[in-house]
């Protein structure tokens, strides 16, 4: 079994995580589970809702509820990837047996490094990206510590900051906490902040959780594995983020959300008990 990071992209993964991105490389470019034909099958064998497809010429803002309707299906958007100018993703393919396996041989190198740092890894999840020629992913961000491996084609990745209220503001986090979209609003004034990361077959990036980010793809097909997990510390942040939202609509002080949530344990309590109240 062939490891998915070599030891030198271990190293720069121990030095960002978890807090900053990291350009990386991995050992999974031609891998039999992510071809377009594999993922094709995939997608039959996965319940419907689990993929999600959009036309992909987008602006880098769009909301969720602007975004335009898929004219195809599931399967003929995979099929037809090259011309039909689409994005899409396979969620939790991570359920299905083989996926699973991937990712757990994927993840397992590095589980010495980041348990000492944030705890346990939960929640791991994988997803499979499919992209079109010139194809957006708009400006958004994710709950999730990311690890985005490159297999076909190539893409730039723009990643800004983690924690820069400007870019995220508190009440975005804070909905975002309670459940609502991932997808930021958009301003050029922003753009100086971004850093773009090219990602080519055998690149990877580590985005840190709730780092804002943007991929504009190249002019090839492009298929991408992303490997998740939850910690401590992303949950403990979503916690205090969820309080924040009950203590506003109550007019009450808010909480300040530190670079170490988890440790925040009385705030955290604090939270629990309010949501018990609440029912």
């Amino acid at each position: 079994m062939i490891s998915a990071f070599s030891d030198s992209a271990l190293a720069a993964f121990r030095a960002a995580y978890p807090d900053a991105h990291a350009p990386l490389t991995h050992q999974l470019v031609g891998h039999p589970l992510l071809t377009v034909d594999a993922i094709a099958a995939l997608a039959e064998r996965l319940p419907e809702s689990f993929v999600e497809y959009n036309p992909g010429k987008l602006p880098l803002g769009i909301t969720a509820e602007d975004t335009p309707r898929p004219a195809l299906s599931i399967t003929e958007t995979i099929r037809t990837i090259g011309e039909n100018g689409s994005w899409m993703v396979l969620k939790n393919v991570e359920r299905d047996p083989a996926y699973g396996a991937l990712l757990d041989e994927a993840l397992e190198p590095l589980r010495a490094i980041v348990e000492p740092l944030t705890g346990p890894m939960e929640h791991r999840e994988a997803f499979i990206f499919l992209t079109s020629p010139g194809s957006v992913t708009p400006f958004h961000m994710d709950p999730e510590h990311n690890i985005l491996l490159q297999i076909q084609g190539g893409k730039v990745m723009t990643v800004f900051p983690s924690g820069d209220d400007a870019l995220v503001p508190p009440e975005k986090s804070e909905a975002f906490a309670m459940g609502g979209h991932r997808n930021l609003v958009w301003d050029e004034t922003f753009a100086a902040s971004g850093i773009e990361v090219p990602l080519e077959p055998g690149d990877a990036i580590l985005v840190p959780v709730k780092a804002p980010h943007f991929v504009r793809n190249g002019n090839r097909v492009s298929i991408s594995f992303s490997i998740t997990w939850r910690s401590e510390r992303s949950v403990a942040e979503g916690e205090l983020h969820s309080f924040n939202r009950l203590l506003r609509e109550k007019g009450l002080p808010l909480v300040n959300v530190s670079g170490t949530p988890e440790k925040q344990k009385v705030a955290r309590l604090g939270y629990r008990v309010m949501r018990k109240i609440a029912g």
